[in-house]
């Protein structure tokens, strides 16, 4: 447990464990941010129900895997978002649930996994630990921000290799080519499906805003539907693009079978009469009218080559070879 206790008479913040807690119980008048990683899930449940958290938000923290939402309780707000892990390829994203409790005088964040959000949230407060005075709802909308940002950022630094697609796919198709696309396409649409979910949260505070978001708040609710509005345009328009790479990977290749079954079906049809010449004067019949005439080698060998080249100006002028 990581927890940052701030009590506002004296402005002063303290920085600790398990410990603060219990000193923020007893001091009514103090505001706690607590970031719970790595419980056995009997203790995170045993510390979240005793800050008197309702059941059913307790039991969807708690879950390996859930939708992120906005619910309202009558003790807190309950917000889920979809943090992301640190990873050197842009779009090899491992998402995981982040649960936010804000209540009056509390801050409550569980996660998983290393949180890079939380972790740049506390280094926020080291430097200026006086943030903490405007709230559990602030704080959450900082931190909500900061994810958004972060969406954002994964996106735009994949567009150069959006732009290398796009060459390669006109220069060099191949099928690692078409490979790559498709696997992109595929991490997209997740990453496209985490955003809209962060898109409906958006629109919620935007328009319904629950008590605890307060209209102090309006400004940094603004910024977090642009930002989530931002991240979900740019996922839809590059899985539109990659959509368009492939198919047009598809047509390319269709297209180039078609010429080489063209130049087969050309092949094939000059062949044919030759064929059906070969064959007839090939069979091994005594009275064949033809067989005691002296120049009948070179005459049918002369009518098969004019036949061949008649076929070649033919498909010539009509563009087919």
């Amino acid at each position: 447990m990581q927890s940052v206790l701030f009590d506002p008479k004296n402005k002063s913040t303290q920085f600790g464990g398990n410990e603060l807690l219990a000193a923020w119980k007893e001091q009514t008048d103090t505001f706690i941010w607590i970031d719970l990683l790595g419980y056995e899930e009997s203790e995170e449940r045993s510390i979240l129900e005793g800050l008197d958290l309702h059941e059913l938000a307790i039991q969807d923290a708690l879950r390996k895997r859930h939708p992120p939402k906005l619910e309202s309780y009558s003790e807190h707000e309950f917000l889920m978002l979809r943090d992301l892990e640190e990873t050197e390829n842009s779009l090899e994203l491992q998402f995981f649930p982040l649960s936010l409790f804000i209540k009056e005088r509390i801050l409550i964040t569980r996660h998983r996994k290393k949180s890079e959000s939380t972790e740049w949230l506390a280094r926020k407060l080291g430097k200026n630990s006086e943030l903490l005075a405007e709230g559990a709802a602030a704080l959450a909308l900082q931190l909500a921000n900061h994810l958004s940002r972060r969406y954002v950022k994964i996106l735009i630094e994949f567009e150069p290799r959006m732009d290398g697609l796009e060459t390669e796919m006109f220069d060099k198709p191949n099928d690692d080519l078409l490979s790559e696309i498709t696997k992109l396409k595929s991490r997209l649409r997740y990453f496209k499906r985490n955003t809209n979910y962060h898109k409906l949260i958006a629109v919620i505070l935007k328009k319904e805003p629950p008590a605890r978001f307060h209209q102090a708040l309006s400004h940094q609710i603004v910024d977090f539907y642009e930002q989530v509005e931002r991240s979900q345009s740019l996922a839809s328009l590059y899985y539109d693009v990659l959509t368009d790479l492939s198919d047009g990977y598809l047509a390319l290749s269709s297209h180039r079978l078609n010429k080489v079954m063209q130049i087969l079906t050309v092949i094939t049809v000059i062949f044919v009469p030759l064929t059906f010449v070969a064959g007839l004067y090939g069979m091994n019949f005594e009275y064949i009218p033809e067989l005691g005439f002296k120049g009948g080698y070179f005459v049918v060998l002369g009518f098969m080559a004019v036949a061949a080249i008649i076929q070649l100006i033919l498909f010539r002028r009509k563009g087919w070879l």
